[in-house]
């Protein structure tokens, strides 16, 4: 498909700048993709949506402070380094700004000579395969020097790190956050379990897909960047359990989207399993796992909107977006949510 056909008008003023005071009072868009209806809410009218029996699915990936500014040690220049994914050890793929620069056994000092890094791998799209050399634990290491790796929409600085977590982050490894979880206070989820409502935890570590924008005139030419998930006995004992008692999985995020998706495409059930995934949404796609879908607003042409065009529509996503932009709501990270669901 042209990805024109994904394109909408945003004005910029409504990219978020900052998380909303409390996390559950960002706005919420209820949108029935079968009766082609949407009404407009707070974000803790959601347990209103929420039915007793609903299995409500959560990305518990923490995010690290990925983003580090250095300096090539042989000229002096400014570089900066995104960690994405670690491929093995103190060896971690990177996204590098400049890249041109940093050849393979390029050293780059950062903090002072706190923590090293060498290139020992040159690949595409300014990818470098980077081996960290440092002194103690290397998380604490990132922890004193490496920065929040916010979208470059953002251009305010956090006044503390944990608002670019979810309150139910867990395992240490994304690049970025899985910002449809943001809303969700202990509170609310406290609610939402006393209505009968389980929570289910899988964990997907959010790499380069996330900020790779889509290149290409047709979707068929895209190609995702493959990111690694998890899914645990317990998750999909719990999940399987639900769809043969035919009630509703409801992801929060198109990363828990992906990673359910992926692995029920692939087993035809809920399997546990460690591995990574590259699937790639969009109009066409057969929905196996979700029934219902929390989300952000997400860039036009983005993969993003077109998982939502998949799930709901293209032409009436097009609608409850245009909708969303003359009602002022805010988009991208720190904007608000839509709850997309059926019959």
């Amino acid at each position: 498909m042209d990805i024109n056909l994904f394109d909408f008008v945003l004005p910029e003023e409504l990219i978020a700048q900052r998380p909303s005071d409390k996390r559950d009072h960002s706005r919420l868009l209820v949108v029935d993709k079968d009766n082609k209806t949407y009404e407009d809410k707070m974000f803790f009218n959601i347990i209103d949506y929420l039915r007793p029996g609903d299995v409500l699915v959560r990305n518990n990936t923490k995010v690290i402070p990925a983003r580090l500014i250095g300096i090539k040690e042989v000229t002096g220049a400014h570089c900066e380094t995104l960690l994405l994914k670690q491929i093995e050890g103190d060896t971690w793929e990177c996204l590098t700004r400049p890249a041109k620069s940093l050849k393979v056994g390029a050293r780059i000092s950062y903090g002072d000579g706190k923590l090293i890094g060498e290139v020992v791998k040159e690949k595409e799209e300014g990818l470098r395969d980077i081996k960290f050399f440092y002194k103690g634990i290397f998380l604490e290491v990132l922890d004193s020097l490496g920065k929040m790796p916010l979208p470059p929409y953002i251009k305010e600085q956090l006044c503390g790190n944990d608002r670019y977590q979810t309150v139910y982050a867990k395992y240490t490894g994304s690049a970025a956050a899985p910002t449809a979880g943001f809303h969700f206070t202990e509170e609310l989820f406290e609610k939402i379990k006393a209505k009968g409502i389980e929570v289910v935890d899988i964990t997907l570590h959010i790499g380069l897909g996330t900020f790779r924008p889509v290149k290409v005139s047709d979707t068929d030419n895209h190609v995702m960047h493959s990111e690694e998930y998890e899914i645990t006995k317990e998750a999909c004992d719990a999940l399987n359990k639900a769809k043969k008692e035919n009630r509703r999985i409801i992801a929060i995020g198109t990363t828990s989207v992906r990673t359910l998706e992926a692995n029920i495409q692939e087993f035809g059930v809920f399997t546990p399993i460690k591995k990574e995934t590259n699937i790639f949404i969009k109009p066409g796609y057969t929905f196996k796992a979700v029934d219902a879908l929390i989300t952000n607003f997400h860039l036009p042409k983005s993969t993003l909107i077109m998982l939502v065009s998949a799930f709901a529509g293209r032409e009436f996503t097009l609608e409850f977006y245009k909708h969303a932009v003359d009602e002022k709501y805010h988009f991208f990270s720190f904007g608000d949510s839509m709850f997309i669901h059926g019959k």
